[in-house]
């Protein structure tokens, strides 16, 4: 038998969370230390697994099966393919900066700290919970243990939102709470009616096909041993997918996004949007496309309306932003359409964009994101009017500030640009119409990013912002590996795409789908 590797890539964390949560009160340095060394062995077993897994292998890879309530058919089956490696190395890679960014966040003030309350400890092991769900749902193959998972993670995502919240708030510390409050339960509700929804599509599904194997299913449909009328698969898929549109989040099903980006910490802002919405837009490539491939080509229309509102109203949005935290969660929900798009376009080009997308996406918001959780946490104030002229005196702030945002609007020669490039080509070989609505949300990138960077780091230097310190030693080994990253892929993304697009050719198989011929001939 071998080793376990899937297993214990989502085991580490999960144990690690237990271990740290059981730190004794007074000793929160050691419960810090704890979370961060379980993360980097997590980062070690990703890195394991990304070397073992063979582009040019099997579909799935690194297989598990186990009975477990054999009497529903369901198993406890894991399997990798190329997306879900590149998005377990993504998640596995930004859970130590998360950590290390938010290692003071959560320390009580002395006067208040006890012996018995440890919310440092809680916190921590919180993160290190969400990292194992979120590893096991990009590996679960059974789509009833895929289920659990992705109700399961909003239970430590809601207390990390509603128990953590970011002190820099403009109200008083009764307003902070009752935002904080309103947040966290706004983002439950949403996610749980997601969730019911698509149990109910769940149960649909085994009733139609008897259990919940992913590559059973998918191989039976290919075969002919089992079909679904018309009508049953475009209800199914849409149980599925409006769950996942919640998670992405896609418009009109964003709105819980800014409040809870707003609210949190920076490092959870970072772990909501570039961690745990991954799973939603994960989730529609390998279930709702393989699972449903004739209501997926059935929706697609539709669907690829509605990322291109998310685009271009995310970042409408972001453009009249005054906080700079609900800036960032409105350009995500842009992205998050690009991403969308390039999933719902059909042509590989789209779907790897849209894969490069996800991990690009990742890097880029927690670079900008976690340097904006810096100057927030030195001023006080998340609102763009109370900075100015910070490159003054913070210049390393701000450069790194400037990566991020330059990041964030898909300049080339950064990582993003490799990715929505691909997003573009793909959506205008099938929608052209679509790919010119598409490119508006790149022009209203660089007037949100671009002004947001003049208001806040140059002009003259603001009374209260003197004070800002620059970044201090653990900060900026925080965001120096990701800008590092950043430039690596954006001029080399080859070890990406050779992991991706094997996984996109056995998709659009799935789906039925071949890449549109170009309507002028190449020249003989």
């Amino acid at each position: 038998m071998s080793f376990p590797l899937l297993t214990a890539t989502a085991v580490l964390p999960a144990a690690g969370a237990v271990l740290t949560a059981a730190v004794p009160a007074g000793r929160r340095t050691a419960a810090k230390w704890l979370a961060l060394l379980v993360s980097l062995g997590t980062l070690v077993l990703a890195a394991v697994v990304t070397v073992r897994f063979e582009p040019g292998g099997a579909r799935y890879q690194l297989t598990e099966s186990h009975a477990w309530i054999a009497d529903f058919g369901v198993r406890y089956e894991l399997g990798v393919d190329g997306i879900g490696v590149a998005l377990i190395a993504l998640t596995a890679l930004l859970i130590p900066f998360i950590v290390a960014a938010g290692w003071n966040d959560a320390d009580e003030p002395a006067a208040t700290a006890t012996r018995r309350w440890r919310p440092t400890q809680g916190f921590f092991a919180l993160i290190l919970m969400v990292e194992a769900m979120v590893i096991l749902s990009f590996e679960a193959t059974d789509v009833f243990l895929f289920y659990l998972l992705f109700e399961a993670m909003l239970i430590p995502m809601y207390f990390l939102i509603g128990g953590f919240g970011d002190r820099a708030h403009a109200g008083s510390d009764e307003h902070a709470a009752a935002q904080r409050s309103y947040a966290a339960v706004k983002f439950l509700l949403y996610n749980l009616i997601g969730g019911l929804i698509m149990l109910a599509a769940v149960v649909g599904l085994y009733a139609v096909a008897g259990n919940f194997s992913l590559p059973g299913i998918v191989e039976a449909r290919a075969s002919g041993d089992l079909t679904m009328a018309t009508s049953t698969e475009r209800l199914l898929f849409l149980g599925f997918f409006f769950a996942f549109a919640v998670k992405a989040p896609l418009w009109p099903l964003h709105t819980w996004l800014p409040n809870a980006m707003g609210e949190a910490t920076a490092p959870v802002a970072v772990l909501i949007t570039a961690v745990v919405d991954k799973v939603g837009t994960f989730a529609m490539l390998r279930f709702c496309l393989q699972l449903f491939p004739e209501a997926s080509r059935w929706a697609t229309p539709v669907i690829v309306v509605l990322a291109l509102v998310s685009i271009v109203y995310g970042a409408l949005l972001a453009v009249g932003q005054r906080d700079i935290k609900r800036l960032v969660a409105y350009a995500s929900i842009s992205h998050f359409g690009f991403i969308v798009l390039g999933i719902f376009a059909m042509t590989s080009q789209g779907q790897s964009g849209a894969t490069l997308y996800m991990v690009n996406h990742g890097i880029s918001t927690a670079v900008l994101m976690l340097v904006a959780g810096f100057l927030i946490s030195r001023r006080g104030s998340r609102l763009i009017a109370d900075y100015g002229g910070v490159q003054k005196v913070a210049p390393v702030l701000a450069g790194t500030f400037l990566i991020g945002s330059l990041a964030t609007l898909s300049l080339p020669g950064l990582a993003p640009f490799v990715s929505e490039f691909l997003v573009l080509v793909g959506t205008f070989a099938r929608y052209p119409a679509a790919g010119i609505v598409a490119t508006t949300g790149i022009v209203l990138a660089a007037l949100y990013t671009l002004v947001l960077y003049q208001r806040t780091m140059t002009g003259p230097v603001k009374e209260d912002v003197r004070a800002v310190k620059d970044l201090r030693p653990r900060e900026l080994l925080v965001v120096a590996p990701l800008i590092a990253l950043l430039f690596f892929l954006g001029v080399f993304p080859k070890p990406l795409t050779e992991i991706v697009d094997p996984a996109v050719r056995h998709t659009m198989s799935d789906v039925k789908q071949q890449d549109p011929r170009p309507e002028v001939e190449a020249a003989k």
